[in-house]
């Protein structure tokens, strides 16, 4: 059996992560049983959830335990098989962590996905085709609901029954990339929110929203609320929040009345500062509905969110750009620039 390089979390941050919460580890690759399957692992997935599950404290999941392999989303291979179900070369999406191989037992539910590469690219169902993309199709499709009908939403004058407003922040990212395919593929106005030229620049050009707007021009919310109203001039519709702090507090005085605001990261406040709402009366005044959620608690919708996200990058409808670390001694500091805004796209480490 190989030997396997696997990033630890070695201690707890204090504030910001740091590199030296993490410790590269090799070990011996245990003897398979029978069931089991032994995943060589092509790409593990870097994501902004795993900065507060570092910390010990309660959430919706688990804490990441010291001196355990750091969890996440991995693609690979099958490269030694107990278990009928699973033949050597058949690829595979589960579960793996932060290593190189992962020893799984194949026979509990959900453990391990195939999945087809003929025209969907391996690394894509980690990003647009895996959990992010699920994660903007239930934002979007369940809570920001574009285009249902005015009796059952009671939307606003300001708005349109169809060509609503969706607007989403860390727009160039995995979840936003998704996001403005499914919004544009339902008749919408899409705006994105992101930081830097360069960013805004590919929303536009590449992924297909009709206005992004870079936040590192606004050092306060009212200056970014002015931008994102000439970019909205309807108002807003539904709103996919990812970051918080100054870009919510920018976002609020532009939705529409009956709003719908999806709240899946604040990204902002991860490193332990707290987040304080300007101006939470809107939520009132407007009737807003706000509401978290956290996409693995609804996996009865992902066949039909990941059949239509296959479908969109199948046709090149979803064209979501990836950066890419090299090898698992390479996963903390990308980790670490993920955190900071410093990928452009799904942060992906590469391991074959």
């Amino acid at each position: 059996m190989p030997r396997n390089q696997q990033i630890h979390l070695d201690n707890r941050p204090v504030g910001e992560a740091v590199a030296s919460n993490f410790k590269l580890v090799v070990a011996d690759t245990p003897p398979l049983q029978d069931g089991q399957v032994l995943v060589r692992h092509h790409f593990l997935s870097l994501d902004p959830y795993m900065r507060g599950r570092m910390n010990d404290a309660k959430s919706y999941a688990q804490p990441q335990a010291l001196g355990q392999t750091m969890g996440g989303g991995t693609v690979g291979e099958i490269a030694e098989s107990r278990n009928p179900k699973f033949a050597v070369g058949d690829k595979v999406v589960g579960m793996g962590g932060w290593q190189e191989f992962s020893v799984v037992d194949a026979n509990q539910p959900g453990a391990l996905r195939k999945v087809d590469t003929t025209h969907v690219p391996l690394s894509a169902y980690l990003g647009a085709v895996g959990m992010p993309g699920v994660t903007a199709w239930y934002g979007l499709v369940k809570i920001c609901q574009p285009n249902q009908s005015r009796t059952e939403l009671k939307v606003s004058p300001a708005s349109s029954q169809t060509g609503e407003t969706m607007v989403v922040s860390a727009a160039t990212g995995a979840v936003g990339s998704a996001f403005a395919a499914l919004s544009k593929a339902r008749g919408c106005r899409t705006v994105g929110i992101a930081g830097g030229p360069d960013k805004c620049k590919y929303a536009v050009e590449e992924l297909g929203f009709d206005a992004c707007i870079d936040y590192k021009l606004h050092d306060n919310a009212a200056s970014l609320s002015k931008a994102i109203a000439e970019a909205c001039p309807n108002g807003i519709d539904g709103y996919f929040e990812n970051v918080g702090g100054m870009v919510l507090d920018a976002v609020l005085p532009r939705m529409n009345a009956f709003g719908r605001i999806a709240v899946c990261g604040m990204i902002a406040g991860y490193n332990g500062a707290p987040l304080p709402l300007s101006y939470p009366a809107l939520i009132l005044t407007q009737r807003l509905t706000v509401r978290g959620f956290i996409v693995s608690e609804h996996m009865e919708i992902w066949p039909e969110a990941l059949t239509e996200l296959g479908t969109l990058v199948a046709t090149g409808k979803l064209k979501a750009r990836e950066s890419i670390a090299q090898g698992v001694a390479a996963a903390p500091e990308a980790f670490l620039g993920l955190l900071k805004g410093k990928n452009f796209g799904k942060q992906l480490v590469k391991l074959v």
